[in-house]
């Protein structure tokens, strides 16, 4: 069997210059093609299907890279589902190898896959969603909050276990504020779970219509405004709201 390579990827887009992928870093970030989920507020919902064409080759991302060494920071590789594509691995790898620190924005749909990549990652962007009885409403699939709880158990695993070492794994756990997804309760709640599990990064991030649906499936038309006043802020040693 040929093993995976980074020319098997399904790139979707690039933004070739972004600060706000990962946190104080200047970053290509690569959009996969493909999710195994549907949230219903997506907002880039013509990366859900897993077999649209590539909208560039691997040989293309690689030149652009080559001219940008010395000049930016990290690759994040971002979706779609990035964990999707048995050949992110292999692309990392190539990454690293031109001398780019690589990040990860990931929904956590794919825990093994995750498991695997991890060690080369030096931030990983996780996407918890909701409380958990919530969580196929948001994502339209049986099952997924517990594929996203254990992928947050492997980032926070990996993060200790790396703690004090040269190559420390940096973390943001990002949810996404829309009153179909999740309410006052709601956020409390969750933000008390993450809390206890041992996330110290908590971002909330304000549903934008930006590049979603019209009408948004599978929920009401008319979104109220979420109050953020009930948030467990003091349990967390950085919280934002973007």
């Amino acid at each position: 069997m040929r093993a995976d390579s980074p020319e098997d990827l399904r790139i979707a887009g690039l933004t070739r210059l972004s600060t706000v992928d990962w946190p104080d870093m200047l970053a290509a970030t690569v959009f996969l093609q493909g999710c195994p989920w549907d949230c219903f507020y997506c907002h880039n919902p013509a990366l859900i299907p897993p077999r649209a064409a590539a909208a560039m080759s691997w040989d293309e991302l690689a030149a652009f890279l080559d001219s940008r060494v010395g000049l930016l920071d990290a690759v994040v590789f971002s979706g779609g589902e990035p964990t999707m594509q048995p050949a992110l691995g292999a692309a990392m790898a190539a990454v690293r190898e031109r001398g780019f620190a690589v990040g990860l924005h990931t929904g956590g749909a794919y825990p093994l896959q995750l498991g695997r990549v991890l060690p080369l990652v030096d931030w990983v962007g996780l996407d918890i969603k909701t409380t958990a009885r919530d969580y196929a409403a948001v994502t339209g699939r049986s099952g997924s909050s517990e594929r996203a709880w254990r992928s947050l158990e492997l980032v926070l695993g990996a993060h200790l276990a790396r703690e004090h070492t040269d190559r420390p794994l940096g973390y943001e756990v990002r949810t996404t504020v829309h009153s179909g997804a999740i309410d006052e309760s709601g956020l409390a709640e969750l933000g008390c779970r993450l809390a206890d599990a041992g996330v110290r990064s908590w971002a909330l991030q304000r549903f934008r219509e930006t590049g979603a649906r019209a009408p948004l499936p599978r929920t009401a038309a008319d979104a109220r405004p979420v109050a953020l006043d009930g948030v467990p802020t003091d349990r967390f040693d950085r919280f934002v709201i973007r």
